[in-house]
């Protein structure tokens, strides 16, 4: 059975124009698999992970996660995954402690295993644990987001939806949240879709890269397999190459 099936999803918006977030997308994700969607913003990809994690609702289509229909079925599909998006949710007011023994608690744990699990991945993405009793509106951007990476990981989901985890860090952070993503997945075997604008960290972290546009997914392989197909050196000079003639017709368009 794969993680994740996807077939014909669709989803448009309807603001001041109609907009295409998704046309018709079709993919499926192998069990233990670092499956890495790429693209500009606009693109698609932040839908897709949103539908995927139950908080939107497709117009037309249907995705399962490990067989279990994400409309039909959301309660059992929210038990099997976890989520960390580019803005972190989080109670700002209060320390990262409390805001992860709250999480624990939605998942049944005890404050002891709360803070036992935390507290090593914290402290296997390099963060100072004299940070961790203090308000998260104290802490950098980069902590908060570690934090936010400890409160996906504790819970052994079985697909992790990872959407731009490392966008708007600093290097070492940035390096740090990259390590712990590819230790784990060697060490635990999760299942993985990330979204990145990164074509090195997608390089480095995936078995397999989509690329998308307006809502289409216009190439997918593993990463050495487009760097042959294209005869590229790098993936961001594949996706350049995939793209550079509808990405001018965008920034056109603006």
């Amino acid at each position: 059975m794969e993680a994740v099936k996807c077939v014909g999803l669709s989803k448009t918006f309807v603001k001041n124009e109609k907009i295409i977030a998704l046309d018709r997308v079709s993919f499926t994700i192998r069990n233990n698999e670092v499956f890495g969607v790429v693209g500009p913003n606009g693109s698609g990809k932040s839908t897709l992970v949103r539908i995927l994690s139950t908080l939107l609702i497709p117009d037309h289509g249907h995705a399962y996660i490990f067989g279990r229909d994400v409309v039909r079925e959301y309660g059992s599909v929210r038990r099997m995954i976890n989520r960390v998006s580019v803005d972190a949710a989080f109670f700002k007011g209060i320390s990262a402690w409390e805001n992860l023994r709250y999480a624990g608690r939605l998942y049944g744990l005890d404050s002891r295993t709360t803070k036992v699990r935390t507290l090593h991945i914290l402290n296997e993405l390099g963060f100072n644990e004299r940070r961790f009793y203090e308000p998260l509106e104290n802490l950098s951007r980069g902590m908060q987001q570690k934090v936010a990476i400890a409160r996906a990981f504790f819970t052994t989901p079985m697909l992790l939806l990872l959407d731009e985890p490392t966008t708007g860090l600093d290097p070492r952070s940035k390096l740090d949240v990259q390590n712990f993503i590819r230790t784990s997945m060697a060490n635990d075997g999760f299942t993985v879709l990330l979204t990145t604008h990164d074509m090195k960290e997608a390089e480095m972290l995936c078995n397999r890269v989509a690329i998308i546009i307006d809502g289409r997914f216009i190439t997918v392989d593993e990463p050495r397999g487009l760097l042959d197909r294209y005869k590229k050196p790098s993936l961001e000079e594949v996706f350049l190459d995939v793209t550079g003639r509808e990405w001018k017709e965008v920034e056109d368009e603006s």
